[in-house]
Order: C-alpha cells, then sequence, then structure tokens
C-alpha cells in the first residue's frame, strides 16, 4: 500500500469521540480507508468548511506539544513491552466530489489495469456497495482513508492500514473490525509516540571523580522531572486525547560488576516528589537512599554509569474522563563516572 504523507501542526495529543453517550457532533464523520495496490499518493485533505468541503488537514491528527519535555537532551520513551504505538490510521479524508476526482484521475490513466479499475467502478459508482460516489449523502458525512504516522513512513507497519476507502456517516464510528481507526484510544496511542522526556543523567557526591569502597550519593534534579503531556486530536471530528507520562522509578547501573547499589536491587522509586536524596555534609558515615559503590578503580579510564528512568504513562479523552493505562515507559543516559583508590601514606 503506498505511504499516504500527512501534514502535522503542533497541537496537543487528541483523541476521537467514538464513545458511548456522545453526541454526533462530537462522534465520528467518516468512512474506510486505503487504495489497495493503486500507485498514488493521495494527500490529507482536512476539516470541512461551510460548503461542505474539506480543508487542506482534513483527518490528519494534529498535536498540541506545550506542556511536553523539552530540551536538546530530551527524547522518547521507549515502551516496556513488545508494543509500539501505531505506524498507520484511518481518519476522514473525501467528500464524495473529492473522492470521484481522485478515483478518476487514477482510472484516468490506466494504470492499474482493466480489472481493477472495473471493480473499483462497480464498489464506488455502480452501488456495489456505494451509489455514484455517495452523493446523495454529501455533508452528511465522509469517505475514510489511511494516513501514514509521521516519521513511520518507511516502517513496514505502515502497509498494515490496507482497507479500501470507505463511507461513515457523521455521528456514527468507523466499523468496529477497522482496528486501526481513530478512536480516543488510537488518539492516545499516537500521543505516546509523541512524549519527550528529560535526561537522565544524575547529580553525584562525589563529583566527576569518587573512591573505592567509598558510597556515591545519587540524586536527580526534581524540578526537571515532572509530568509531561501531549494532546492529539482530529478538528474535523472535533475530539482529542491527551496522554502523560509520570516519573516512577529510576534504575542505577553502574558499568561494571564490581560495584553494589543502594538499594540492592538498583531501583531508586520516586518518594514524595523526589527520587534519592542530596548529601549534604555530615553524611559520609551514611548509607545512601540511592548510590552506588565501586569495588575497583577504573584504572585510566572511566566507568559508564547508565541512568534509566521508568515513566507510568496513561490517558484521558473525549468521553474517557478515568485515566487509562498504556505500556510504560523508560529513557536513559549514560555517564563517565572516575574511580580511583585511596591513597595512603606509610611512615
Amino acid at each position: 500500500m503506498p505511504a499516504v504523507k500527512r501534514s502535522t501542526t503542533a497541537v496537543t495529543f487528541v483523541a476521537l469521540a467514538c464513545l458511548a453517550g456522545l453526541s454526533p457532533q462530537a462522534a465520528y464523520a467518516g468512512g474506510r480507508g486505503g487504495e489497495g495496490s493503486e500507485n498514488t499518493t493521495p494527500q490529507p485533505h482536512g476539516n470541512a468548511t461551510d460548503d461542505g468541503t474539506l480543508s487542506a488537514t482534513a483527518g490528519a491528527v494534529v498535536f498540541d506539544r506545550a506542556k511536553n519535555g523539552t530540551g536538546e537532551a530530551a527524547g522518547p520513551v521507549t515502551s516496556s513491552t513488545t508494543w509500539t504505538p501505531p505506524a498507520c490510521y484511518y481518519a476522514p479524508k473525501y467528500t464524495p466530489d473529492q473522492l470521484q476526482k481522485h478515483k478518476e484521475s487514477i482510472w484516468g490513466v490506466e494504470s492499474t489495469g482493466y480489472q481493477w479499475d472495473a471493480e473499483q467502478r462497480a464498489k464506488y459508482v455502480d452501488g456495489h456497495p456505494y451509489k455514484d460516489f455517495n452523493k446523495d449523502k454529501a455533508g452528511k458525512g465522509y469517505w475514510w482513508d489511511s494516513y501514514v504516522t509521521e516519521g513511520r513512513e518507511g516502517d513496514p507497519d505502515a502497509a498494515d492500514c490496507n482497507e479500501d476507502i470507505f463511507w461513515v456517516d457523521e455521528g456514527q464510528a468507523p466499523p468496529a473490525d477497522v482496528r486501526e481507526a481513530i478512536t480516543p484510544e488510537m488518539l492516545a496511542k499516537l500521543a505516546y509516540a509523541e512524549i519527550r522526556v528529560p535526561s537522565t543523567k544524575v547529580e553525584l557526591a562525589p563529583a566527576g571523580t569518587t573512591k573505592v569502597n567509598l558510597p556515591t550519593w545519587t540524586w536527580l534534579d526534581t524540578a526537571k522531572f515532572k509530568p509531561v503531556s501531549v494532546t492529539a486530536s482530529v478538528p474535523l471530528l472535533g475530539v482529542s486525547a491527551t496522554t502523560t507520562a509520570e516519573p516512577v522509578s529510576l534504575r542505577i547501573e553502574p558499568g561494571t560488576g564490581d560495584a553494589v547499589t543502594y538499594p540492592a536491587s538498583g531501583v531508586c522509586e520516586f518518594d514524595s516528589g523526589h527520587i534519592g536524596e542530596a548529601y549534604a555534609k555530615g553524611k559520609s558515615d551514611e548509607t545512601p537512599p540511592c548510590g552506588v559503590e565501586y569495588l575497583r578503580s577504573s584504572g585510566d579510564g572511566s566507568f559508564k554509569l547508565r541512568a534509566t528512568i521508568t515513566w507510568k504513562i496513561h490517558w484521558t479523552g473525549t468521553g474517557v474522563t478515568d485515566a487509562r493505562d498504556l505500556p510504560e515507559g523508560t529513557f536513559g543516559a549514560t555517564q563517565d563516572v572516575v574511580v580511583q583508590e585511596i591513597q595512603s601514606v606509610n611512615r
């Protein structure tokens, strides 16, 4: 199936309204997606205007990233499971007149073969099952087609959206068997891929260079580790969803087996808005609540300490007020730690 490139705008993670109890206006307006084996790349066609046409952004998802993580070291989370955000989705793309122009431009060059063109005419023109591109329903719904998630154009999973273009009446949900169709949950999953979290570089004491058998205190600047969120929406449908990531734990990996961690698991939990404890004068004989102790020198080099934050991720959206979980995500980084032998003087 051809990759369909869509336009994007900076806005928050948004989910669609197809849940029970929503008004028709807050729910769906659309149809079924995919271009089969046609060698074309139709562009998205955006919001509905007063005359019933679609503007330039059609059913494409837009994102609000105002509450997302920022900074050069910020990055995307990696799912803690094998799950990944969707590479494609279905949303409104054509009015009846627009679909006619799109299809006839393909049929006119006869590049897809007589049999394919005849089957398509039968489906969209001759009443099997659609008649004359559903022009009698103009203004009462839209033709839905596939979109490829931005940045996933070369992903083999983007070919999963291979359904033929389909119609959805305004206020109705898309067919239940089209699992990639836009819903609040689908929007939440798309927003998951847009989440950015801050660097996981930790504070160390001693800083830079530590000593063998000396506990090194580890903590995070919690001012940088607040919940972040992205909102995704499809303006044409008037629905949205917000996906939020909150830090829950820090895993310390010393970079060598010749070390012990505090706690022994190497996992420091967030507690009352902070993780670890900043070292203060007079605590040299205490065991750090979060830290590492190296048992040998790093020689002329350094150990690569890796700090990984686990983020709990959940979403709410149109018609969904109680937070629903998505797979946890992780984001980590390494930093150099120089470990020296404690020097003693014999007299």
